[in-house]
């Protein structure tokens, strides 16, 4: 499945084409039901299977990884804490099962930026006789062409406002692609605009809605389930650029020296150094991820926050070392290198960023 994957993964990326048949393959692998609780007939893979998932199609194609990681992250928390209407789920799950099943939430707005530094959504609710009418502009959403289900964060009109995410149906009237995804990395992730004007919903399709304030910001302690599989995608782009690195240690020998470069002093120091970046990310990513299932309660939020950044800074730093002592060939466009180089550039930019994380990280340092 991952060879495969990866074997499109090239084309994706330069065409930024919305990657429907690698989805296709993870899906028939199981892969993007993987998180579904048992008592929804699913398998209930928790938080460390699921970074291992997402480390795995991340070696393949990050950008399929990330589209991936949104629905698995919506089925883990509905086994954890159902919140879904009740009948609407069980149609999810059953549709998800059959097909390709693709959810994201649509968060980000032009003028807010990530809720993750705070504010509320101008994306606005209002009530009709038979429901919602959504209207508002997200930005960055995440296999955007693809989805079936847009979970819209957005303030209602009433005389007190309240604020809640909205399931709203992909092809629902009224929903355009109003900016195209076009960033250095993760080509493929569809992550474009969206605006929606308009957009007729029936009353229960809302979930988490409460009264307008401070309650209703992005609490950043919380998501560890999230936060560690997040990592672990980006640790298997750092393997993926590492594999590469090795063939091309293997394959390459110059002239003057008669052997591969992989004989040589400095390329066996550093790949010496790549294995203990992504060794040491690894233990914290996946050894975190187990506690959380064992229901280890002294692993903290700020734990699961740190080992995020540290899996960052590690992935990062492994696959420049590699391009640097490549040099011109680490950057051609003719190698897999390249395109690994400029997708892990895309892993501390996922809210919380690292100066969130770190502030949240200091300030229980300082208050424990």
């Amino acid at each position: 499945m991952t060879a495969r994957i990866a074997e499109l993964a090239a084309g994706y990326d330069q065409s930024g084409v919305f990657p429907a048949e690698s989805l296709r393959i993870a899906h028939e692998a199981g892969l993007l039901t993987a998180t579904i609780g048992e008592r929804y007939g699913g398998r209930g893979a928790r938080v460390e299977e699921s970074a291992r998932i997402l480390h795995r199609i991340g070696r393949g194609d990050p950008s399929v990884a990330l589209i991936a990681a949104m629905t698995l992250n919506t089925h883990a928390r509905q086994a954890v804490q159902p919140h879904w209407p009740e009948e609407l789920y069980a149609r999810l799950v059953k549709e998800s099962f059959e097909r390709p099943v693709l959810v994201n939430h649509a968060r980000v707005e032009p003028e807010l930026g990530s809720p993750a530094r705070g504010g509320l959504p101008s994306t606005l609710a209002r009530r009709t006789p038979d429901g919602w009418s959504l209207s508002g502009t997200k930005r960055f959403v995440t296999g955007a062409e693809g989805l079936d289900w847009f979970l819209v964060w957005a303030t209602t009109d009433e005389p007190e406002p309240r604020v809640g995410t909205f399931l709203v149906p992909g092809g629902s009237p009224g929903i355009g692609i109003t900016g195209r995804w076009d960033q250095l990395g993760l080509r493929a992730s569809g992550s474009h605009d969206v605006t929606f004007r308009n957009v007729e919903i029936p009353y229960e399709h809302v979930i988490g809605i409460g009264p307008y304030g401070a309650a209703a910001e992005q609490d950043n302690r919380v998501g560890a389930a999230l936060h560690l599989p997040l990592a672990a995608l980006y640790l298997g782009v750092a393997r993926a650029a590492q594999s590469f690195f090795h063939t091309f240690a293997h394959e390459r020998v110059p002239a003057n020296l008669g052997h591969p470069v992989a004989r040589t002093e400095r390329f066996r120091r550093t790949a010496g150094e790549i294995e203990v970046l992504l060794t040491g990310a690894e233990e914290l990513v996946f050894g975190g991820a187990a506690r959380l299932d064992a229901g280890d309660t002294t692993y903290t939020p700020e734990q699961a926050l740190g080992a995020r950044v540290l899996a960052d800074r590690h992935g990062v730093r492994a696959v420049e070392l590699a391009v640097r002592l490549l040099g011109n060939p680490g950057l051609a466009r003719g190698n897999p290198l390249e395109r690994h180089f400029r997708d892990i550039q895309c892993a501390p930019v996922h809210a919380p960023q690292e100066d969130i994380s770190l502030l949240v990280i200091g300030t229980k340092a300082l208050n424990p």
